[in-house]
């Protein structure tokens, strides 16, 4: 379960409005959007980078920031150079599946001759690859792997049993796309010579199936593999596919951790890979590297923690000699460590109180990497360059707010994306030292705005709990505050392992309800308690088997704190959440029921039983090991405390968190004999939008809580 961004800007025509208020009908325009550089890309030169504009993909000098014309005419969803920029991957059209994937149309232009060609011929694909010397693409079509010869035209089908619910060659299956955070399962060797892909059969996975209405005289029905936790899994094997002869080789993975193979990894020289792989009990990890001509199996090492790795975002990041970084968190912080070609330890080599949150690349010639980190404070991302062989570093961002880089291919340059919770994105060309050459784009109009319809910046504080910590927060008061009066309090979080939700960045989405709601008389607060990240291992683990408990004891407590402020009125705090935010508001109505008078639940997960077997299992174990880490944190085991004003929302097609854990809730509640409100969007899935959704529901919420709290 990943967090659910939560966007209410759309883009419409643009209408004018009369200044001073925020409103729905404002946010629902398009009149607060933002604006953003599309695909940035650099060159392979480090001189030029390119970007999406709506006449194609277009072509801009570091040096000067002036545009030199197009590379390509046209309107694209996105593109994808060749590794030696001979060539251009177009994505013309796409179809979303689900949240990582979709099938897209796709054309490649030879950007020498000017030819170009339909991958596929122009039936939709799905993760399509260059091969690396640029004369193939691979792709996946019906769960089928597949490469095209660039110069003869000819498609090659690597695979032959691909079917839907059963066998997919290359492709992730449903958790294993949520999950681990892509779809694509298969990568080419550096020479191009071979393909090593992930087969997962799910022909014994339970089957879920949602109905969907439509206009239909009977309703149709969705139906696709999804293993809840304890249940089956796919059984995944590895394959080595040799394009010279046709050959496949099954890797042996008999010896190894092998449950899951999350990651397939190119390295730096030819004829291997590395597989990052897994036992279902996600605490251990191998990183195993193939020989692809023989199949030859080297563990490189394995990586153990003694609660769990974060599975879904390993580091691997190879050199030009093959040694390679490693993401790990042995040392209680998430740092990087660099190990020779054969998995030996060289050294750590970012070290200290704080965290790294992004790789960018390695520069060769300075020894540098280049990341970005939480050295200025765990509500701040900042970007700084490192000496992997003496550990000098520099900080080349701003020293405060979210910061990220989209570097130069020589690192001479880079584009800087940065925000605070007072100020939109701001995009500035800096040179590789972090001096500002020009500022690209900003936000001001957005800004003066919101400003002008009296936008109040959040304050940051921090909240004790009862374990100790100092918990970050985030509070927005109505413009015209006053100390001396008492307002209700709204409470907004998300909660899940490794979340954020307190950060000193920009929010689009709901920050600008927030923003309303708070000219309406409320005050708004946001706190990130235990189990949340970027504050250390030790406090995003804390939570390990008792995935819930500590989650809300940490917003109850937090609630009592807000409600002993003379400015806060005690008995009128309100939550609200979605997802994973939404099972903790559920939570909140029950077992903090004698804090909370109003609640609203959106998409909750109310049975962890109920979701599926990567997510829950890493933090809960299985059902049959840890029943009580289930049952004991499931908001139905206290449906008969509920109190207060409760409005549950859920999509009937969510085919991430299922309908099936708001009808199990309803049914703990009505049994109970408790009212509550419910509102079910028909044929809407984990997002809950399209057309007049997102307005009617962000419309229902508001009337609900001006009503009840």
């Amino acid at each position: 379960m990943k967090k659910f961004l939560l966007t209410l800007t759309v883009a419409v025509a643009f209408q004018s409005y009369s200044a001073q208020e925020i409103t729905l009908d404002k946010i629902y325009s398009g009149y607060y959007r933002g604006k953003g550089i599309a695909g940035i890309t650099s060159m392979k030169n480090g001189e030029n980078y390119l970007v999406i504009e709506p006449t194609g993909i277009a072509k801009y000098s570091y040096k000067t920031s002036q545009k030199e014309g197009n590379i390509v005419d046209g309107q694209f969803e996105s593109y994808e150079f060749s590794d030696d920029e001979s060539k251009i991957l177009l994505q013309k059209e796409s179809q979303q599946i689900y949240r990582h994937s979709f099938l897209g149309k796709f054309d490649i232009k030879d950007l020498k001759s000017g030819k170009v060609t339909s991958l596929n011929d122009g039936k939709p694909v799905q993760e399509p690859r260059f091969s690396p010397d640029a004369t193939k693409v691979a792709f996946v079509s019906e769960n089928n792997l597949y490469y095209q010869d660039l110069n003869s035209g000819k498609i090659t089908q690597i695979t032959q049993h691909g079917v839907k619910n059963k066998i997919l060659n290359g492709l992730a299956d449903w958790v294993y796309e949520e999950e681990f955070g892509h779809a694509r399962l298969y990568e080419w060797t550096k020479n191009s010579d071979a393909i090593v892909f992930v087969k997962l059969d799910e022909t014994e996975v339970p089957e879920i199936y949602i109905p969907i209405y439509g206009k239909s005289l009977y309703p149709q029905e969705m139906r696709y593999k999804y293993p809840k936790a304890g249940e089956k899994n796919s059984v995944v094997s590895a394959h080595i596919y040799q394009l010279s002869d046709g050959k496949k080789i099954t890797v042996n993975l008999d010896n190894y951790k092998h449950y899951y193979i999350p990651n397939v990894v190119q390295t730096a020289k030819p004829d291997e890979i590395v597989l990052i792989t897994s036992e279902r009990i996600q605490n251990a990890s191998d990183v195993l590297k193939v020989n692809t001509k023989t199949g030859a199996v080297q563990k490189l090492f394995t990586e153990t923690d003694d609660k769990w790795i974060d599975t879904d975002s390993p580091t691997l990041e190879f050199l030009e000699d093959n040694s390679f970084l490693w993401g790990s968190e042995r040392d209680g912080n998430r740092h990087l460590y660099w190990y020779d070609k054969d998995g030996k330890l060289k050294k750590q080599v970012t070290k200290g109180n704080w965290e790294v949150t992004d790789y960018y690349g390695f520069n060769p010639k300075s020894k540098e990497i280049y990341v970005q980190t939480t050295e200025k404070g765990s509500i701040n991302k900042v970007v700084s360059k490192i000496n992997i062989e003496n550990g000098k570093s520099l900080l080349i961002s701003n020293g405060e707010g979210n910061n990220a880089a989209n570097f130069s291919k020589n690192y001479n340059y880079f584009i800087e994306t940065s925000s605070t919770a007072a100020k939109p994105n701001t995009f500035v060309l800096k040179d590789g030292n972090g001096k500002t050459i020009k500022e690209l784009q900003n936000n001001n109009d957005q800004l003066q705005k919101l400003k002008s319809d009296n936008f109040v910046e959040k304050e940051f504080i921090t909240i004790p709990n009862d374990a100790g910590d100092q918990m970050n927060a985030w509070i927005i008061k109505p413009k015209n505050f006053d100390k001396n009066k008492k307002y209700p309090l709204f409470m907004f979080q998300y909660s899940g392992p490794g979340s954020q939700q307190v950060a000193n960045s920009w929010d689009n989405g709901n920050a600008i309800w927030f923003e309303m709601l708070a000219q309406k008389g409320y005050i708004v607060a946001c706190v990130d308690g235990r189990g949340t990240g970027y504050k250390g291992a030790k406090f995003k683990k804390s939570t390990y088997m008792n995935l819930g408990k500590y989650e809300i004891e940490d917003q109850i407590t937090a609630a009592k704190w807000f409600g002993n402020q003379s400015y806060i009125d005690k008995t009128r705090i309100g939550m609200f959440g979605w997802s994973f935010g939404g099972y903790m508001t559920s939570l909140a109505m029950t077992k903090g029921a004698d804090v909370f008078k109003t609640g609203i639940a959106v998409a909750p997960v109310t049975n962890w039983r109920y979701y599926d077997s990567v997510y829950t299992e890493r933090f809960l174990r299985t059902p049959q090991e840890n029943p009580d880490g289930y049952d004991k944190n499931s908001p139905t085991e206290y449906a008969n405390l509920l109190k207060g004003k409760f409005l549950l929302i859920h999509g009937t097609a969510d085919d991430n968190v299922h309908f099936q854990n708001s009808m199990e809730f309803s049914e703990a509640l009505i049994q109970n004999k408790k009212q509550f409100d419910f509102m079910a969007y028909p044929d809407k899935n984990h997002g809950i939008y399209g057309g007049q959704t997102r307005p009617q529901l962000y419309q229902k919420m508001t009337d609900f809580l001006l009503e009840n709290l």
